[in-house]
Formats: C-alpha cells, sequence, structure tokens
C-alpha cells in the first residue's frame, strides 16, 4: 500500500507537472507574437512556479523526484529499490502523458499529435547531459546540508538551464517522452526522444560518479 501511495502521488505530480510545462508554452507562444525569446521566458516562469509548488506539496509524500533520472542516481546510490525505481519510471511516464493530454484540452486542441520539432544534434545531445549532470549535483550536493532549499534550488537550475543549454533543459526522461505527443512550443519529435533519453542517463551516471568520489558526499534519503 505504501508504494501503490507513492506511485499515484508521483503519477498527479508528473501529470501537473507536464500540464504546466506545454500549457505555458502553448499560452507563451499565443502571446508572444512570434517572439520566441518572450515566448520561452513565459514558458519558463510558468515551468519553475508550478516545478517549485509541486516539490514542495508532493515532497513529504513520495519524495517528488518527478524525474527518472534523479530516480536513476538514486537507485545507484541505493536510496531506493530497483523495484521502487521502476514503479516510478511508470508512473512518471504515465503521468506525464496524461498531463499532456490535458494542456492539449484546456486549449481545445487536438488530444492526439506528434510533434514534428527535431533536436537531433551533437549540441542538443550534450545540453541534455549538462543540463541533467547539473540537476543531479544541485539536488544532491543540497540534501546533506539543506534539504529545505532543494525545491528552490531545482527551480532556479532549471530557469537558467532553460537559457543556457541549446535544447532548453528536458533534463528529464518523462519531461522528454511526453512531449513527443505535442505539436506545440515544447514538444520534442519522436525521433529525437531515444537519444536525449540516452544523454540525460548518461548526465546522470556522471553525477553520480562525481558524488561518489567527493569526500562531502553521502548517500541522501530517498524522500526530497
Amino acid at each position: 500500500m505504501r508504494d501503490l501511495k507513492l506511485f499515484v502521488a508521483e503519477t498527479v505530480a508528473t501529470g501537473l507537472l507536464l500540464a504546466a510545462i506545454v500549457g505555458s508554452g502553448i499560452m507563451a507562444e499565443n502571446l508572444a507574437g512570434g517572439n520566441d525569446a518572450v515566448a520561452l521566458l513565459g514558458n519558463t516562469l510558468g515551468t519553475v512556479a508550478t516545478l517549485i509548488v509541486l516539490i514542495l506539496v508532493f515532497g513529504p509524500i513520495s519524495g517528488a523526484h518527478l524525474n527518472p533520472a534523479i530516480s536513476l542516481v538514486f537507485l545507484l546510490r541505493r536510496g531506493i529499490a530497483a523495484s521502487t525505481f521502476m514503479g516510478y519510471v511508470v508512473a512518471r511516464t504515465c503521468g506525464a502523458v496524461v498531463g499532456v493530454f490535458l494542456a492539449h484540452a484546456m486549449f481545445d486542441l487536438p488530444i492526439l499529435q506528434a510533434s514534428t520539432h527535431g533536436r537531433a544534434s551533437a549540441g542538443q545531445w550534450l545540453s541534455e547531459a549538462v543540463a541533467t549532470f547539473g540537476l543531479a549535483i544541485t539536488v544532491f550536493s543540497l540534501l546533506r546540508e539543506k534539504p529545505s532549499a532543494v525545491p528552490y534550488a531545482v527551480g532556479l537550475y532549471i530557469a537558467g538551464a532553460y537559457w543556457f543549454t541549446a535544447s532548453t533543459s528536458f533534463a528529464n526522461p518523462a519531461v522528454t517522452v511526453a512531449p513527443s505527443l505535442s505539436n506545440t512550443f515544447s514538444g520534442i519529435s519522436p525521433s529525437s526522444v531515444l537519444a536525449v533519453v540516452v544523454a540525460q542517463s548518461a548526465g546522470a551516471l556522471l553525477a553520480t560518479i562525481l558524488l561518489g568520489s567527493l569526500k562531502s558526499a553521502t548517500r541522501p534519503a530517498a524522500q526530497l
């Protein structure tokens, strides 16, 4: 029953996160008048504000990882069991897809779509590895000394990474797979998904190696 509670919380939280990512992207693009910088700013603000709140609300329940890449680091550092990790991956992916469909419904768009936004280049892949690496380092470095700062630090890091990476920082496999079903501002073409997820996993693996080599690193609890 405890695992079911965790998985339900992660499904709901990730669904709301994707609704915010895709929905704010649609709204921002509609209002930006063709200015991509303004649209990206609106997408960033909507995403980050929602992300911080979701971590604060769902963190005490499920850890609010909302991100299979972060859970992969927990798994590698033995913070969660393999069965819990797999449950999280399934729950988040399902929640993410529902969140995308919800965003489409709110804006009266076709529910079923396929993105045509290609993100297949070495720079995009490197961006995703860097974004995920930095996110993992941010989370795990703060967990020991100042866990209460994690929601805000994660939000600030994602806000920055939206702008300093060429990919606008998906940094999350669930946030990569689900937007392939949305041909909107935040979408990614299905053909680009696998390489991006591999790059994110590589970034998470590198973060795990670095954290393990640092004297100050300790194994964190599974909760954020």
